[in-house]
């Protein structure tokens, strides 16, 4: 039987591949149950520094799998989204406070839930084929997998209603323009490539920092100043007590470059 999910370690860089793509990566319960235990794992394998999220195929995801849905709604389930909370909001509450960083390989299109979890990415990186659905309420469904959350950020309340109701393709030059994408290659062959090379070189970063730099624009984002200052005072009196900023210090003195070792 083939993997949902591909799982592959470089380094200190984890891939997280999602593997369905007859099915355009579409989310059935084995995939999702996949993707949510494995950043479980991950949350406290300090061997991983950096994750890359991906699809197999031309395909990033295509959001939840209809097909299986179906199959939910004609059951006798007295809640048939159920697998939002047994699914859906543990896969993103996992990866927005993941204490490391995560990068989104998005080539091909990204929808409905799909679109959210690159969403939750740190950096997300795109080629031509890129492109956004938020798919939802063409089958008469609201957001999810923290969407209602994330694009507002992203894109502003407006265009997050916008993009949210109308349910209309986003190409990538324009995901660029409006900051779903961080950053766009020139070739598709080229998007997980150049994810993996960027989540390397945040790999051989300053983790503790980098974890402590997401939880900040968490609390910042929803808070008030005073939230964001305690926030600031907590988060530099942990980093300050780290190994990485001991010998950064002393090699930025001694005008050398620093080794960071993630703790």
């Amino acid at each position: 039987m083939t993997e949902p999910l591909l799982v592959d370690r470089t380094g200190a860089v984890v891939t997280l591949t999602l593997n369905r793509p007859k099915a355009m990566n579409a989310f059935d319960v084995a995939l999702k149950e996949a993707l949510r235990d494995v950043l479980a794992e991950l949350e406290t394998d300090r061997s991983c520094r950096a994750v890359v999220l991906a699809g197999a195929g031309g395909s990033f995801s295509a959001g939840q799998d209809l097909r299986e849905h179906v199959a939910t709604l004609e059951s006798t389930s007295a809640d048939p989204l159920s697998t939002v909370g047994a699914h859906y909001n543990p896969i993103a509450a996992r990866l927005a406070n993941l204490p490391k960083p995560v990068v989104a390989a998005v080539r091909g299109m990204a929808a409905g839930a799909g679109a959210s979890l690159a969403f939750l990415a740190d950096i997300r990186i795109g080629g031509p084929s890129t492109s956004f659905l938020m798919a939802f309420a063409k089958v008469g469904l609201a957001a999810d997998t923290g969407a209602s959350w994330t694009l507002p950020r992203l894109v502003g309340h407006a265009k997050a209603v916008e993009l949210l109701m109308l349910a209309e393709p986003v190409r990538a030059e324009e995901a660029c323009r409006l900051g779903l994408l961080n950053r766009m290659v020139d070739d598709d062959e080229q998007v997980l490539p150049a994810a993996q090379e960027l989540a390397a070189r945040l790999a051989a970063g300053p983790t503790v920092a980098y974890g402590a730099i997401k939880r900040q624009l968490s609390i910042a984002d929803a808070g008030t100043l005073a939230d964001a200052l305690a926030a600031e005072a907590q988060a530099q009196s942990i980093c300050g007590g780290t190994t990485d900023h001991r010998t950064a210090t002393m090699a930025f003195v001694a005008k050398q470059r620093p080794v960071f070792e993630g703790r």
